[in-house]
């Protein structure tokens, strides 16, 4: 993928079509939870109920994306996705009657919303293999990006409509909008065609053996994959819970009040579209990347800390609300493309947990930190400690990768004849400076001891690890 190929994937017919799609269900999804936010605050006059009803939706993820991952490994994607849009427009549906006579009241409301969660950490993995065999590895990381872009945007058009027809008539129609929404989703995955590019393919049922443990397994076998879950949880739950950190520095510090935050929440979107398209341009994204994207929000994330004002804090925000997007499609991009094939929703199905359990953690710790310590000490310390843990981790990666070069270098040799005399070949004509890696086994080029090698040159990155 050339340089500067923003919208590259788009010129894939499947991932326009896949895009347009999910487009609309994503305003309809933000249509559903603004609906549900205000049924329940409505009902209730308690935040505190509303932030329930948002947690009955992420807390399944804990429990059911590791099920989803061996789904998303074993079975053909397209019939699961049909049946998980069914059943989210089904679940829409029984919101808008709640909605329009009151039969159920809160406690189906609450139900539903679980239902809903469940269906959606089912989903995930699925939906994430089924995403990237849409495209072709170069433009994987950036189908990923623009699938940010798509989400930011769809999020601000669904919530900036919702919140006009929730004023005009009620929630009920929100949720009758999302229900119709998932129609699109079903349309698309009957339109695309599968195989029309040479993705990363759809399960092998013959070689996605085992379930959950095998998945945990294999990831205790990839130390650099877990080096950036690792970091994905310390800059998830350190500085990017920023609906909390925002509000407290707008009741406190900034006194910006409640029209502050609306206008540091509104530039905190308009930052992750920017991350998206920055995301985009990029010809590759690796784990340099990563960490380089890390250090830059920990760094504003202090200097955020020390913002005399709202506009001054509103303008630190914005980078760092860039840099999340950036982090987020980075990690989702490797884990995509430096595991096995076998293993791919299982992987995508820890990263989901990671994102939860990050959310989960820090949101209350960083609000915990703020009122007893302050919004601006908050913001420093944490954007502190994740700076260390970026630095830390990206010494760790560098260390696995010559570690990875040199492992490389010592495989047996094959015992095939053919394969043999290709092995010395290889031995032969290896430009000096040239080392040896260990990639997966879909970009590899000679299979030796179960293990497949490439020859880089150490002049340039080694394949972004």
């Amino acid at each position: 993928m050339a340089r500067g190929a923003t919208f590259a994937a788009l010129r894939h017919r499947n991932y326009r079509i896949w895009a347009l799609a999910g487009f609309v269900s994503v305003i309809g999804t933000w249509m559903q939870v603004l609906g549900v936010n205000w049924y329940v605050l409505k009902e209730t006059g308690s935040a505190t109920s509303m932030g329930f009803a948002v947690l009955l939706q992420a807390a399944p993820t804990l429990l059911l994306s590791v099920w989803g991952g061996v789904l998303a490994d074993r079975l053909p994607a397209r019939p699961l996705l049909i049946a998980a849009q069914g059943a989210h427009a089904m679940l829409a549906a029984g919101l808008a009657a709640v909605a329009l006579t009151g039969v159920g009241g809160l406690p189906l409301i609450f139900a539903i919303s679980l239902a809903s969660g469940a269906v959606s950490a089912i989903e995930g993995p699925v939906m994430g293999r089924w995403a990237a065999s849409l495209v072709d590895r170069e433009t994987l990381g950036n189908a990923l990006a623009l699938g940010s872009l798509t989400n930011s945007a769809g999020r601000i058009l669904g919530m900036s409509l919702g919140a006009v027809v929730v004023a005009a008539v009620g929630p009920a129609l929100l949720f009758g909008i999302n229900a119709a929404s998932f129609a699109a989703v079903v349309v698309a995955l009957f339109a695309v065609r599968p195989g029309a590019v040479p993705g990363l393919g759809a399960p092998n049922a013959g070689r996605a053996r085992g379930g959950v443990r095998a998945g945990f397994a294999y990831l205790r076998g990839q130390p650099v994959l877990l080096l950036a879950l690792a970091l994905s949880f310390v800059l998830g739950s350190l500085g990017r819970n920023y609906q909390v950190t925002m509000a407290a520095m707008s009741d406190g510090p900034l006194d910006a009040g409640a029209s502050g935050y609306g206008l540091l929440s509104t530039v905190f979107a308009v930052g992750t579209v920017v991350g998206a398209l920055v995301a985009a341009r990029r010809r590759s994204l690796g784990y340099r990347t990563l960490v380089v994207a890390g250090l830059l929000a920990s760094g504003l994330q202090i200097v955020a800390g020390l913002a005399p004002g709202a506009w001054s804090f509103a303008a630190v925000i914005l980078p760092i609300a860039a840099a999340a997007v950036v982090i987020d499609t980075t990690v989702g991009t490797r884990a995509q493309l430096d595991t096995d094939a076998a293993m791919r929703g299982r992987v995508l199905a820890a990263l989901a947990v990671t994102g939860s359990v990050s959310a989960a953690v820090g949101a209350p710790l960083l609000g915990w930190l703020a009122e007893h310590a302050g919004p601006r000490q908050t913001l420093v310390l944490a954007g502190s400690a994740a700076a260390i843990a970026t630095a830390v981790a990206g010494v760790a990666l560098d260390r696995q990768r010559g570690r990875v070069a040199t492992l490389a270098l010592v495989v047996p040799r094959p015992r095939h004849p053919v394969r043999r005399a290709a092995f010395r070949a290889a031995r032969i004509v290896r430009p000096t400076g040239a080392v040896c890696v260990i990639v997966p086994a879909e970009a590899g080029a000679v299979r030796s001891g179960g293990v497949r090698l490439r020859e880089l040159a150490t002049a340039g990155p080694v394949a972004n690890r």
